[in-house]
């Protein structure tokens, strides 16, 4: 499938997808729906804590950056792992501008999520691993494993598999007692999904250019 590189409107690039109509990230800003989705009504929530994460979507690395340079500034442990059944090339990854929006400084860590073997932990510092899985999304089988779960899937209207109550089911497992999962999406349909999978929902305030988002927590 043809992917073409892109500028969003808070000039952070994405990669998009012509045949779908669909991109990695929104057209209405990369960088600040991921900060707003996954840091502000995700990460947030555990201040002062290790986390250990779980994106379904590693795509372009930038959730993974962006958990990085928070990281690094708040001294916060994290073990991340990225799952992606379809990885981008190098070559696409190169012409992501995320280090230079966000932080140049850690221009050589952006190369090293990209770089580092799959399959393994990888010390990205003292206080941040990384391990990238390709694996597809309906094969996810941890238990009780994750604390925050950034659900970043290609949207409903191209994949409407993914985001069916037997994922949620999966990533309900997936999560700690009291574990979270935040995500862009807010249809009716994907809301019912994640309650049918035992979740407690909450829409909240969606980043610029989207009304509403999705956090949902595994009440105990």
């Amino acid at each position: 499938m043809k992917r073409e590189i892109i500028q969003t409107n808070d000039g952070s690039t994405t990669i998009h997808l012509p045949e779908w109509n669909e991109s990695y990230h929104s057209k209405h800003g990369a960088i600040q729906e991921a900060y707003h989705v996954f840091i502000k009504n995700g990460l947030s929530l555990f201040e002062g804590k290790p986390v250990a994460i779980l994106e379904i979507g590693f795509g372009t690395g930038l959730n993974a950056f962006i958990t990085f340079v928070e990281a690094q500034k708040n001294n916060q442990t994290i073990d991340y792992v990225g799952v992606e059944a379809y990885p981008v090339s190098l070559e696409e990854a190169n012409q992501m501008n995320y280090a230079i929006e966000i932080d140049e400084n850690q221009s050589a860590i952006f190369q090293q999520l990209h770089q580092v073997s799959w399959e393994e932990k990888n010390a990205l510092s003292n206080i941040f691993t990384l391990t990238k899985r390709k694996q597809f999304f309906q094969d996810i089988k941890d238990e009780a494993t994750f604390d925050l779960i950034y659900f970043d899937a290609f949207g409903f209207r191209v994949q409407p598999e993914l985001w069916s109550e037997a994922i949620f089911a999966a990533m309900f497992k997936a999560l700690k007692p009291n574990g979270v999962l935040v995500t862009y999406a807010c249809r009716t349909s994907i809301k019912n999904a994640m309650v049918s999978a035992g979740f407690s929902v909450k829409k909240l305030p969606g980043a610029p250019g989207k009304r509403e988002m999705l956090r949902a927590t595994k009440e105990v």
